[in-house]
């Protein structure tokens, strides 16, 4: 079941020229800004801006998908759920692409679970709108399969790094993917959700979040994990984090194409390696 908060009915116009309660920041989804003006305004009457609290599931595994998202300032994670009740994260997306990626291949469900990890906001788009408008819109379909190709490329490589590589090195890896769709350095969320995201106990959490805290690269407050040097963070990462980097960074500057090695203080995306905004 769909749980969110504050409803808002979209009023922004294209390409960061907001006209809602929002400021140009906080309102951009990047393959919605890189539509051309037709095939935007043939969305535009459909798309629901919503408030997403963290925590909350936009879709259950094998539930018929009813609508794509397009997160501007949340991140959802992608979860996939075993018969145990037990869970692992295989996959986060934030303002760079779309939930609901099934949709543009004709398929109408998902075998994992839809949670917003970060609360922020997102444009919801009913299925029925997304199928009707792709062979009008074929940008949309493009950059979507583009994304996805991203997409995949990160969930092999997550897939890979929970089997080879250490918890520490997850953990850097899932700060530094997160930091990446925020704005800011600031991560809100619980060391649980964060135990639930990798599928290990809350105490390996807690024991990797206290050696980094002791080390010097973040600091910690009930819910709220904040990064203060980054670019050490980054030397202590495993190589998974850059596979996927250079794979999200091509996906930035084919949507992006005027901000080829420009750093974005706002979408940590943007940045380049070792920069701390």
């Amino acid at each position: 079941m769909i749980e969110y908060t504050t409803a808002v009915t979209s009023a922004l116009g294209h390409a960061g020229h907001p006209r809602s309660v929002l400021s140009d920041d906080d309102v951009k989804d990047l393959i919605i800004a890189a539509l051309p003006e037709p095939d935007y305004e043939r969305l535009r009457p459909h798309l629901e801006l919503i408030h997403l609290a963290a925590g909350s599931t936009v879709y259950e595994p094998n539930e018929r998908l009813s609508h794509a998202y397009f997160p501007t300032t949340c991140v959802i994670a992608l979860i996939a759920v075993m018969e145990d009740g037990t869970s692992a994260q295989l996959a986060l997306t934030g303002y760079e692409g779309l939930i609901g990626t099934s949709l543009l291949m004709g398929g109408g469900t998902k075998s994992s679970r839809g949670s917003v990890q970060c609360a922020g906001y997102a444009y919801r788009l009913p299925a029925s709108i997304l199928r009707r408008q792709l062979p009008l819109a074929s940008n949309l379909r493009h950059w979507g399969l583009r994304f996805t190709h991203a997409l995949v490329t990160q969930m092999g490589q997550t897939s890979a790094c929970n089997r080879h590589h250490t918890i520490d090195q997850q953990f850097c890896r899932w700060l530094l993917m997160t930091l990446d769709r925020v704005a800011g350095n600031e991560i809100k969320m619980t060391q649980e959700l964060i135990a639930n995201m990798l599928g290990v106990q809350r105490e390996r959490v807690t024991e990797v979040a206290t050696q980094l805290r002791s080390d010097g690269l973040i600091q910690c407050r009930r819910g709220t994990i904040t990064v203060i040097d980054r670019p050490r963070l980054e030397r202590r990462v495993c190589e998974c984090y850059a596979v996927v980097k250079l794979e999200y960074d091509a996906l930035f500057r084919d949507l992006l194409p005027e901000r080829r090695g420009v750093a974005n203080t706002k979408y940590g995306g943007l940045r380049k390696t070792g920069e701390v905004k």
